[in-house]
């Protein structure tokens, strides 16, 4: 996967970030008492969704899916806008302290390239997180997490994971996280968390695969 505009891309994240957490999270949560999101065509979703709605986010658009199906879709410019759009109240509240800020009139900058690379990056980790668990014997679906805005999924104790960048690594990464933390410091486990490799190094679905496996195998080994 090729990245460009870094920049833009940084604004894109973290204006995803912030209505994930305060539009979709803030208003599941009222709602249904899950903060769990998940990935969606071109963005991310609600998974119980609000009142028999699903709220989206799809590039630089908030889409809310009626119960019948039919969409309506407006610009992501104020996390109050999004909100207000949605008929729910903006501001996560009453579980984890978020980790960005709430003020709903903050403008939020969107890059529609900045946002496709990023709904594309979710996509292949989604489908190899799947893929992988699958393989293991424990298919589940994996959960887009607000708190980090990651998709991931756990097995054995070890968290597996795809994430758009952070302040630990800038570009969107893969992870392989043991709860007991990394068995080892090398070129494999190269994070405090445990092991992580950039999108630059990660083409297809397989790739990722392999880079799940690999940290399973690993993982497994250091047990014995």
């Amino acid at each position: 996967m090729t990245l460009t505009t870094p920049q833009r891309l940084v604004e894109t994240r973290t204006s995803w970030h912030r209505v994930a957490e305060h539009v979709l999270a803030a208003a599941q949560f009222a709602d249904a008492g899950t903060i769990r999101l998940r990935i969606w065509p071109g963005g991310f979703a609600t998974v119980r969704g609000v009142a028999g709605r699903q709220l989206a986010v799809v590039g630089d658009a908030l889409v809310v899916v009626e119960p019948g199906g039919s969409r309506r879709a407006t610009p992501l410019t104020t996390v109050g806008a999004a909100a207000a759009f949605a008929g729910v109240t903006p501001g996560l509240r009453g579980t984890y302290a978020p980790a960005t800020p709430d003020d709903p009139d903050t403008p939020l900058p969107v890059d529609a390239a900045a946002a496709r690379v990023l709904a594309d990056w979710y996509a292949l980790g989604d489908a190899a997180l799947r893929r992988f668990a699958e393989r293991l014997g424990q298919p589940q679906a994996p959960v887009l997490w607000p708190e980090h805005l990651d998709v991931g999924l756990t097995v054995d104790e070890v968290n597996y994971g795809c994430s758009p960048g952070d302040a630990t690594f800038d570009d969107p990464y893969l992870y392989v996280g043991p709860h007991d933390g990394p068995p080892a410091r090398d070129t494999f486990w190269n994070a405090p968390f445990g092991a992580a490799v950039t999108a630059d190094r990660i083409r297809r679905v397989d790739d990722a695969v392999d880079f799940f496996g690999q940290g399973r195998e690993l993982t497994d080994r250091s047990k014995t």
